[in-house]
């Protein structure tokens, strides 16, 4: 990274912030709702499938402002947020948050994929030794679906590493604070001269996707041998 400058090695920085914070964030409940969805009946399942990927349909800005209007300073949440000093909007944590809401869709469906390709009969073989349903899942499920969560957590890593349209809207785009590299890409290019500062942003931009592409489908590749020999 010794060939960025000041100003884009802090955008690189940032966003490795925010990615690592949304990652971290979205696996407990990206795990609990993909596990819901793929071995549990109830009602408001469809409902509750098509909230968990909305982020993936809807504009980027929309769900950015609906953040902004939930989490801004006179939102439902953002204002007894405000109240204790942890306030979101126009905040490093606000863009975590983004990114973790863009990301999730992409961790549920992965780690869900991994659910279902696990045999129930391990799981009741387990359970009719008398094995609780919590730790059947830590010692059958997760060990199997553990290259799932990997996968989904990678693309999460990388999808929260180029969220720009939610995390804009929601934070702005505030030097050392909020200005993550898609950000920085987006006002270098504003700028004149900026164009090869952009463009190497943009070189950081291409390789983390593809070594994200790259280790998920590696471990796609290792369910799918797992799943085969079943």
């Amino acid at each position: 990274m010794t060939w960025l400058g000041p100003a884009e090695w802090e955008a690189v920085r940032l966003s490795l912030r925010v990615a690592f914070w949304a990652t971290l964030l979205s696996l407990p409940p990206g795990i609990f709702v993909a596990y819901a969805l793929a071995r549990w009946q109830f009602p408001g399942k469809s409902l509750l499938n098509g909230l968990v990927h909305l982020p993936l349909i809807l504009p980027p800005v929309v769900t950015g402002y609906l953040l902004l209007l939930t989490f801004g300073p006179q939102g439902p949440l953002g204002r007894p947020l405000e109240a204790m000093g942890l306030g979101l909007a126009f905040r490093w944590t606000g863009a975590a948050l983004a990114a973790a809401v863009m990301a999730f869709p992409l961790l549920v469906r992965s780690v869900r994929l991994s659910v279902e390709a696990v045999d129930p009969g391990l799981e009741e073989a387990a359970a009719t030794l008398g094995a609780p349903s919590a730790w059947v899942f830590a010692t059958v499920t997760l060990p199997l679906i553990l290259p799932g969560i990997l996968a989904g957590a990678i693309l999460a890593f990388a999808k929260a590493m180029g969220e720009f349209g939610a995390t804009i809207t929601f934070v702005s785009n505030i030097p050392g604070e909020t200005r993550t590299l898609p950000s920085a890409v987006y006002t270098f290019l504003q700028v004149p001269g900026g164009e090869a500062s952009a463009l190497r942003l943009v070189v950081v931009s291409v390789i983390v996707a593809m070594a994200a592409l790259a280790l998920s489908e590696i471990l796609a590749r290792r369910i799918a041998a797992r799943v085969a020999g079943r």
